[in-house]
């Protein structure tokens, strides 16, 4: 009987990663799930993995900003169950930054966040990844080719981090493909959320014009691309898809 594949996904306590980790688990593989502050989320989550099937998901903590850190998560997802198919660099820190005052603080919360810890947790869990022909996919952004206005360096480091995809692909051919899944308008931010606003409703509107299937995407949309990428796109490696309802045509 082959053994059970395994998935780590990095920030998937709660929304697009905790769908991720959802999707994975509903085809078969054991996951891990990585949380930093929303540990109670986190915990919910895999108990409600391991209530499907048990023993079948596991959480670990870990603040990405951290080199040690994440080397201490590269092994304890290594350890959970002794082998690891799949890594998705999900965990992101999302705020603007408006030129004038920007921070180096911001940059490197931002570039730790989004570029720094996926590159070096890839490097820590490349060769067992290579053991099995594994993949990494990691998610971008549709800002790192259409910057977002006062957040310049957060559409710099998901830039950085589709140049990684690419970099990585031909570095860790052909034992390991490296994909990238790049987001459009999946969940309202925080600041379009009240829906009582005049401007905000507006704003939104605009953006939903601004989309050929004129709505939004889905967490599952973009759990379903990377599932895709990961087990089915044998011959893929080194692209990020875009998945975004046509929001890039405009």
């Amino acid at each position: 009987m082959p053994e059970t594949k395994v998935a780590l996904i990095t920030g998937s306590a709660k929304r697009i990663g905790a769908a991720i980790a959802s999707m994975f688990h509903e085809h078969g593989f054991n996951v891990i799930v990585h949380a930093n502050k929303s540990i109670a989320e986190a915990n919910e989550l895999v108990a409600d993995l391991n209530s499907a099937r048990a023993n079948s998901a596991v959480v670990v903590f870990a603040n990405l900003n951290n080199l040690a850190a994440i080397e201490t998560l590269a092994a304890e997802a290594l350890d959970a169950y002794g082998r690891l198919d799949v890594l998705v660099n999900n965990a992101s820190a999302f705020y603007p930054s408006k030129f004038a005052d920007a921070t180096q603080s911001q940059w490197d919360d931002l570039f730790n966040s989004n570029v720094r810890a996926a590159y070096f947790l890839s490097q820590q869990v490349a060769p067992d990844l290579s053991q099995h022909n594994g993949t990494i996919i990691n998610i971008v952004d549709t800002h790192a080719d259409k910057p977002l206005a006062d957040h310049s360096i957060y559409n710099m480091a998901k830039a950085a981090l589709k140049t990684m995809t690419k970099s990585l692909a031909k570095d860790l051919g052909p034992a390991i493909r490296v994909n990238g899944v790049s987001p459009g308008a999946i969940l309202w931010p925080t600041q379009l959320e009240n829906e009582a606003d005049p401007a905000v409703m507006e704003n939104r509107k605009k953006i939903l014009e601004s989309i050929a299937l004129n709505r939004l995407g889905s967490s599952e949309d973009i759990a379903n691309m990377t599932y895709f990428l990961a087990t089915d796109a044998s011959y893929i490696t080194g692209q990020v898809i875009k998945v975004d309802g046509g929001r890039s045509l405009s």
